[in-house]
């Protein structure tokens, strides 16, 4: 999949004018806040983990990581990422460039992190290592097709 194939995804949500793509790497939290000229938080990571004979993706804030205890309470099952093959066979995407938009795959579930809740609009990738898309909540909940709000994430040591 490609930036393209997310383009033409989020044509059915109004959203594909919010699709961004830089001359330079966006593949990291850092990389991404860097070059959208946001602070690092504000990056919506897409996680993905191995449940069951599927995999879930978890979006959160840039500065949030997964709390273990949390994550277990939540999927009945220790947080085991996916390898990098993996994701490309569950998402369609490449890491660097995961999101919830245009998961073909029907044993993927997306869900979003109340760590992003502090933010009206926040920046998850648009499918390739070097895009983004800018939504607000409500336009990330209903273009992920998520199954909804989740708190399986603690902020990184010295944020609130």
């Amino acid at each position: 999949m490609s930036v393209d194939s997310v383009r033409e995804y989020l044509k059915e949500f109004g959203l594909d004018g919010k699709v961004k793509e830089f001359e330079v790497s966006s593949a990291t939290v850092e990389l991404a806040a860097e070059a959208a000229g946001v602070i690092p938080a504000r990056i919506a990571k897409t996680l993905s983990f191995k449940v069951g004979e599927g995999a879930v993706l978890v979006v959160a804030a840039g500065d949030a990581k997964i709390d273990n205890r949390k994550y277990k309470d939540k999927f009945g099952t220790k947080a085991k990422m996916l390898t990098p093959e993996e994701v490309i066979a569950y998402t369609g995407h490449a890491v660097g460039g995961v999101c919830p938009f245009d998961i073909k795959d029907g044993r993927v579930t997306a869900y979003l992190d109340i760590s992003m809740k502090r933010f009206d609009t926040v920046l998850p990738a648009a499918g390739s290592d070097s895009s983004c898309v800018v939504l607000t909540l409500e336009e990330l909940e209903k273009a992920s097709r998520s199954a909804g709000w989740i708190d399986v994430c603690k902020l990184s040591e010295g944020v609130s």
